[in-house]
């Protein structure tokens, strides 16, 4: 009975997440109205754009936005293409933590078990949040040539950096596509194309856009050429990419075999409890054996997370 009720409650959360998420509008429709959040006063030139905002969610929310926890929160929804309030995502969390904590207590009957369950299940929106930033980053990295390519064929043709981007909407999809569109959005109200574009370096930092920002930056201050610069760029990308995945072939078998090491005690004790019973019984119903499954299961936890650091490559 106690997991037919705790398995209801996980689904009534789940269909309130998927109706959430799902009543959010298009993504075009999302796109300007961030653009119109973004823009600034023209009377005031000292504003910045990405001000911080004061919130009317209470004293707590006050308080973290004074911090920047919230607005770091809201700055990674942005890089993954998610423009929702961030009291949602709070709210889906405690749901989430609620849900956990309760489960928990429920099939296990120990509260520290239960509040560690109800913290993995409140940490999954931001796990989704930074798998789609992931992914996002990545496609606008593997899109980024192809744009630079276009750009400075439509600047060679006489066309202006306005009217290359313009192509750029046109041809491409998301996220390139959307974010050049918000660039766009964001001229057209009065916002100038380096400011725009700085502006989209904050929603997508991504280390090769920087190097176009800045082309574009000194060529409207000084005067130039962008069209060779564009297309040095392009070169310069291109050439960085292919480094990026040399280093991930490089240290692939390193990653696989932590991979490995890391699954390999939870299949084995999997294997031995459908094998042999009585092997992992006193881990599971001795309380010193429960004392040494958590402080396994924390240290191949940590394990886990130095060999990912330990593999992480910075160029």
């Amino acid at each position: 009975m106690d997991l037919l009720m705790t398995g209801g409650i996980f689904a009534l959360i789940f269909v309130f997440v998927l109706m959430f998420f799902t009543s959010r509008g298009t993504e075009v429709e999302q796109q300007r109205h961030l653009a119109r959040n973004l823009v600034r006063p023209a009377d005031d030139i000292n504003i910045d754009v990405m001000r911080k905002r004061k919130p009317d969610q209470g004293q707590l929310l006050h308080a973290l936005y004074e911090f920047n926890l919230l607005l770091k929160l809201e700055e990674m929804m942005w890089q993954a293409g998610m423009y929702i309030r961030v009291v949602d995502i709070l709210l889906i969390m405690v749901l989430l933590f609620g849900a956990g904590l309760f489960g928990g207590n429920v099939i296990f009957h120990d509260i520290p078990v239960a509040a560690v369950s109800g913290v993995i299940l409140a940490s999954l929106p931001l796990a989704f949040i930074r798998f789609r930033r992931k992914r996002r980053l990545k496609q606008f990295g593997q899109q980024l040539p192809f744009t630079l390519d276009l750009i400075k064929s439509s600047l060679e043709a006489g066309h202006s950096l306005q009217r290359a981007l313009q192509v750029v909407v046109s041809e491409f999809a998301d996220p390139i596509g959307s974010e050049f569109r918000t660039v766009l959005e964001q001229n057209r109200i009065g916002l100038s194309l380096p400011r725009a574009l700085e502006d989209m370096l904050r929603r997508v930092p991504e280390d090769d856009l920087r190097l176009l920002v800045v082309a574009v930056k000194v060529q409207a201050e000084v005067g130039s050429s962008l069209a060779q610069i564009v297309g040095r760029l392009s070169e310069i990308v291109r050439t960085r990419q292919r480094l990026r995945l040399q280093i991930k072939a490089m240290t692939a078998q390193s990653r696989l075999g932590g991979m490995i090491v890391g699954a390999l005690p939870v299949l084995v004790m999997g294997a031995f409890s459908l094998i042999q019973p009585g092997y992992t019984d006193k881990l599971f119903y001795d309380p010193t054996g429960q004392k040494i499954l958590k402080f396994a299961a924390g240290s191949d936890l940590i394990a886990i997370l130095a060999i990912r650091r330990l593999l992480r490559v910075n160029f």
